[in-house]
């Protein structure tokens, strides 16, 4: 985005700009078209003229590159963000920034689309969000370096409702393993989806859980007996 702007000053120009844009001045760059003119006796005087372009951001490099790849799949649907914060993660140094980002059905759109961007059990989804991911880890860092991004993806809270089934998935087996007593074994999951699994088990009395297998073949199993979690 860009804009030319004229204010008495350079700088006035630049932070005018800037204010238009919705930016701050440290996110914007700029080139003076025309140098202000004090003039004779204010006879002659003349604004100086700027135009201000806003630096791209984590989030517009987020945006385009997942919008690109919506509209290369042929589906109907747009990508947005609802959401940026910072925090410290416990026990790291660098400053992470949030990305929140929702997809939605276009207007036009049968729904069919974001089924396809899910796919199974959200393999589609979490593919996308691993490559979004690594767009935004080539974005640059703060002047400090000290900017770490991650990126969080959703359509139409997919997420929240998958969440949910894998909890009662848990607590249906969980009461399996007691009424029969005997282990039993879940499908392959990736790893948050067996940290659902496990966080669940921990509230159930007789009851552990411990995953076997390796990479996309691993797998919780639920276990009669006490015992803690293995991941």
């Amino acid at each position: 985005m860009e804009i030319i702007v004229s204010a008495k000053t350079i700088d006035a120009a630049v932070a005018l700009g800037a204010e238009k844009l919705g930016r701050d001045v440290s996110s914007v760059t700029y080139t003076v078209l025309e140098e202000p003119k004090k003039g004779l006796f204010g006879i002659g005087a003349a604004d100086a003229k700027v135009k201000v372009c806003a630096k791209d951001t984590a989030e517009d490099l987020t945006l385009n590159f997942l919008n690109t790849l919506i509209r290369n799949m042929g589906i109907d649907a747009e990508a947005k963000i609802v959401d940026v914060s910072e925090s410290i993660p416990e026990g790291k140094t660098l400053v992470e920034k949030n990305i929140s980002v929702e997809i939605s059905a276009g207007a036009d759109a049968d729904g069919r689309g974001l089924g396809i961007i899910i796919g199974h059990h959200g393999e589609v989804l979490d593919s996308i969000q691993y490559l979004a991911n690594l767009a935004a880890s080539k974005f640059p860092k703060d002047e400090n370096g000290h900017q770490y991004i991650k990126v969080s993806i959703d359509a139409e809270n997919y997420r929240a409702k998958r969440e949910e089934k894998l909890k009662e998935l848990a607590r249906r087996m969980a009461n399996k393993a007691l009424n029969y007593r005997r282990n039993m074994t879940l499908e392959p999951m990736a790893a948050y989806e067996r940290r659902i699994i496990h966080s669940e088990i921990q509230n159930i009395r007789g009851v552990h859980t411990y995953s076997i297998g390796a990479e996309s073949d691993r797998r919780v199993v639920i276990a009669y007996g006490d015992e803690e979690a293995e991941d």
